[in-house]
């Protein structure tokens, strides 16, 4: 599977509530640490990360994730991505909705791509 292929993947899991955590690479001693910028959170180290991501699948349903323009580009073992993706979810009767920008870098590891940074954030009216 290419990178492209693993964004497709992390999106399809995020729509039908599969776990996410799996995703994302763990921490290596070298490595200054994993990155997950949300809505609402970020979370650095990969056990925080895998902590949130596990947290969001049992708190939220019915996942609406348009992607919209993706864009990728792969190394031998690096790739990065943007995209920009229309959500919305429920979490705990709640109902959101935000049209997201995404940005991120995945590492190929041990036969994988994983993330090892991804960004998500929402345009705000200046």
């Amino acid at each position: 599977m290419d990178a492209r292929a693993t964004i497709h993947e992390y999106y399809d899991s995020l729509r039908h509530g599969a776990p996410l955590d799996t995703f994302f690479a763990d921490d290596r001693p070298e490595d200054d640490a994993i990155v997950k910028v949300g809505l609402s959170e970020r979370r650095v180290g990969s056990g925080r990360v895998q902590e949130g991501l596990r947290d969001q699948t049992a708190s939220t349903s019915d996942w609406t994730v348009d992607s919209r323009e993706l864009r990728v580009t792969q190394r031998a073992s690096v790739a990065w991505f943007s995209d920009t993706v229309a959500l919305a979810w429920d979490e705990r009767g709640e109902y959101h909705e935000f049209d997201t920008r995404w940005s991120g870098t995945l590492e190929h590891r041990d036969g994988d791509w994983a993330f090892v940074g991804m960004h998500v954030s929402a345009p705000v009216e200046l």
